[in-house]
């Protein structure tokens, strides 16, 4: 028998607390025989397509609110608006959806948060990827935003406009980001309320009017609703992972019962907004279709057994909201 003391096991981590990229995907792909390495399909899934409709309906709800302004005013929008700027900000709204998509790939697979998660594979976790270079995509995109961001700055003039771009890009990187990511505090609603409803739709009305004013401010509170719904009904599905993980989301701090309830409500309350536009705008009713939409969601929210069932909810509640972006932006705008 050998007389030397055997040796002592490193914890499984670094010096910050955080495990290590390397022993991630190693759990993660712990009894896989091999992993696929990622192909360009699965780059574009990791993008999360599905969702980047929430990129795209509030900076078009904003420009419908700004031309609906400058009808009330007898000028001609399409004379007026600047059309550059209005494209630039869709290209910052997307390129911010897909970069934070790849930074809470990168974060969440780290963190091994994603190891066991419902619905399709993130890269990192999975070891499709080195997470290195999903992270450097991260930033790519995010750098796309930024450049876009200064030349919307350039075209108006509004020179504090790159500190709100800031504000923008470190909040999409420290939701799951950073020592203390704020998503794993039960923050990430607010945020994306803050950031994908008011400066989305609110700010690209501004940027077009150069004013704010009540209809374009309830237009970004709508959108931010359903931003909200979408990211608490992901965190519902993923709900049980996230407490083994540690992953203090809203959704994990409250009785399941009490998140569905809270998503309905988030759903379903654009449309008591939508009663003000329906009188100063008759045409504003037919934004009640996108109920046909959020009806199913809401019952698949109710009487789901399975997260996997909550895939769909999510899909559904996207749909909701540019549906009723383009029915209420029409009204807006013809």
């Amino acid at each position: 028998m050998s007389s030397r003391n055997p040796k002592k096991k490193r914890p499984n981590g670094n010096r910050s607390g955080r495990p290590s990229t390397q022993k991630i995907v190693a759990h993660a792909s712990q009894g896989q025989a091999t992993v696929r390495t990622a192909r360009f399909r699965d780059w574009i899934s990791a993008a999360r397509p599905a969702t980047l409709g929430l990129g795209i309906a509030p900076v078009l709800l904003g420009w419908s609110a700004a031309i609906l302004q400058f009808l009330l005013d007898d000028i001609n929008p399409w004379d007026a608006l600047p059309l550059t700027v209005v494209s630039l900000c869709f290209v910052v709204a997307l390129t911010l959806q897909i970069g934070v998509n790849f930074a809470n790939d990168y974060s969440d697979g780290i963190r091994g948060t994603d190891t066991h998660r419902v619905g399709p594979a993130r890269l990192t976790a999975s070891g499709a990827a080195p997470a290195k270079q999903v992270r450097a995509v991260a930033f790519v995109f995010f750098g796309v935003a930024a450049v876009a961001g200064v030349g919307i700055t350039a075209l108006t003039q509004l020179w504090w406009l790159p500190a709100v771009g800031a504000g923008a890009i470190a909040a999409a990187w420290f939701y799951t980001g950073g020592r203390k990511p704020y998503g794993y505090a039960g923050l990430g609603e607010l945020m994306v309320f803050i950031f994908f409803g008011l400066v989305a739709t609110t700010g690209t009305a501004f940027l077009l009017v150069r004013a704010v004013w009540i209809d374009s401010i309830l237009a970004g509170v709508a959108m931010g609703l359903f931003s909200m719904a979408v990211l608490h009904i992901n965190n519902v599905r993923d709900r049980a992972t996230d407490i083994a993980a540690g992953k203090r989301t809203l959704a994990t701090r409250i009785p399941l019962w009490l998140g569905r309830a809270f998503y309905t409500f988030l759903l379903l309350a654009p449309f008591g907004l939508l009663v003000y536009f329906s009188l100063i705008l008759i045409s504003a009713f037919w934004g009640f279709f996108a109920l046909f939409i959020a009806a199913p969601a809401l019952l698949i929210t109710w009487t789901a057994q399975h997260p996997r069932e909550y895939v769909l909810v999510l899909k559904l509640t996207v749909w909701t909201s540019v549906t009723y972006a383009v029915l209420l932006g029409y009204a807006f705008a013809f």
